[in-house]
């Protein structure tokens, strides 16, 4: 295919009309034309993608059908690599067609050698990933990869992209949440800026090098806005040069923007507690929480981080920045903080951690806090969150258990480490919210 365009096409990922077009097969004229007409969406079609159907539909001009309308289709997401050339493009789009397999929508990642096509495709369901894979490496394509789509593919790049630059600006724990919608399936870890060492060697995420690992592509690192290393790791699908500019500009906002918590508070009166406030935390609330630990008991740290009491207060700075997850505070009516709740992104998994001065203990402080920990991770696309404690928390088991989730249990290295499935969460916020600020 000929792939000679204007700087601004290749910014869009769009493609202009190319020569071969007359060639083509009367199936892959009617496509390109629908994809290139200018014409507005039709009411069904507002962000730009089809729409999704457990069928078939019709597409192209009359007489042209590339998936009839009776034959059960299901989405797929594939990504090939083609020559830089024409033809190339062509030949597997004609072999796509012949497989009665419609082209939902297609982005272009350029390359040194070549260019990664990632397409999203409505294929007649008996058609298996496999076979989908080897009709295209006969086509010319390599590097082939294949995955089952859904609803949430509908919705095209630049939507998707807006999408997520929102939600990082109103909010810097959204960012590694956003960077993972944003690539796909994969594992983001974040060192701080004091770990960080100008150079490391190959797959040390403390390195201070950005850009696509040279000798393992489907690692990535990033400059975190506090001056520490994003890494960003993706099983068997390497990373693009586009896609490494995409997850740069997102973080390069968060920096933009500086440091930021939104401003929410839930005024509860809790039996046996009487009215106190929970609200996000951040960096300021350093010294009232300095404050909460010489309040607490050396057990009860002890119980929350598993350590030297003498080290609790060194974890604070780490767990109250917004760029490692979530912190919940309870607050008094004379300004004392109480209570920490923690949800902590840990690569694939979230973490949930809680804190309760021990005369505020057992008054359903800490399961208020748990419960909204787990709708954060809930909201967030978790499907589990654990909590690291050992037999003797009472308090923390109960607050588990009081989730009325499914509940795993399992001792490592003499710990309890209980992981609650976060899915079946109920949608209203609390059983004791009053007002709300």
């Amino acid at each position: 295919m000929h792939r000679n365009m204007t700087a601004e096409h290749r910014a869009n990922n769009e493609r202009p009309a190319p020569s071969w077009l007359r060639l083509a097969p009367a199936g892959l004229k009617a496509w390109w034309s629908g994809r290139h007409d200018g014409a507005p969406p039709s009411s069904d079609t507002d962000t730009g993608a089809r729409p999704s159907s457990s069928t078939g539909r019709r597409t192209g001009q009359a007489g042209h059908e590339l998936l009839e309308a009776s034959v059960p289709a299901a989405l797929w997401r594939m990504r090939a690599t083609v020559r830089d050339e024409p033809g190339s493009l062509a030949a597997l789009c004609t072999r796509l067609a012949g497989l009665g397999v419609d082209i939902v929508s297609l982005q272009t990642h350029p390359l040194a050698d070549g260019v990664v096509d990632e397409f999203l495709l409505r294929a007649p369901a008996a058609l298996t990933g496999s076979e989908l894979s080897t009709q295209v490496e006969q086509a010319g394509g390599w590097d082939v990869w294949t995955e089952r789509g859904d609803a949430h593919d509908l919705v095209d790049a630049p939507t998707r992209a807006v999408a997520l630059a929102t939600r990082t600006a109103l909010d810097p724990a959204e960012l590694p949440l956003a960077l993972r919608q944003l690539l796909g399936r994969c594992t983001i870890r974040q060192v701080p800026g004091a770990q960080v060492r100008p150079h490391g060697p190959s797959g040390d995420g403390a390195t201070g090098t950005t850009g696509i690992d040279e000798e393992c592509a489907t690692v990535m690192r990033l400059r975190a806005p506090d001056g520490g290393a994003i890494t960003v790791e993706r099983a068997h699908l390497p990373f693009t040069p586009a896609e490494f500019a995409r997850a740069r500009a997102l973080v390069e906002l968060d920096d933009r923007l500086g440091p930021r918590i939104p401003q929410s508070e839930d005024l509860l009166a809790l039996p046996g507690a009487g009215r106190i406030t929970i609200r996000r935390a951040g960096p300021r609330d350093l010294e009232a929480t300095k404050a909460l630990h010489e309040r607490c008991s050396p057990e009860t740290l002890r119980q929350r981080y598993h350590g030297p009491v003498a080290d609790a207060d060194r974890y604070l700075r780490h767990l109250l920045s917004p760029n490692f997850g979530r912190t919940l505070v309870v607050e008094t009516g004379r300004g004392h903080v109480v209570g920490l709740g923690h949800l902590m992104w840990d690569g694939d998994e979230t973490e949930v951690a809680l804190l309760v001065e021990d005369s505020w203990q057992r008054r359903g402080l800490g399961g208020e806090l748990l419960y909204r920990l787990v709708r954060m991770a809930a909201e967030a696309g978790s499907e589990a969150v654990y909590a690291v404690t050992q037999a003797s928390n009472t308090g923390m088991l109960a607050a588990m258990r009081g989730l009325d989730l499914p509940l795993e249990y399992q001792v490592e290295e003499g710990t309890l480490v209980i992981t609650a499935r976060v899915e079946p969460v109920r949608p209203d916020l609390s059983r004791h919210a009053g007002t709300s600020d």
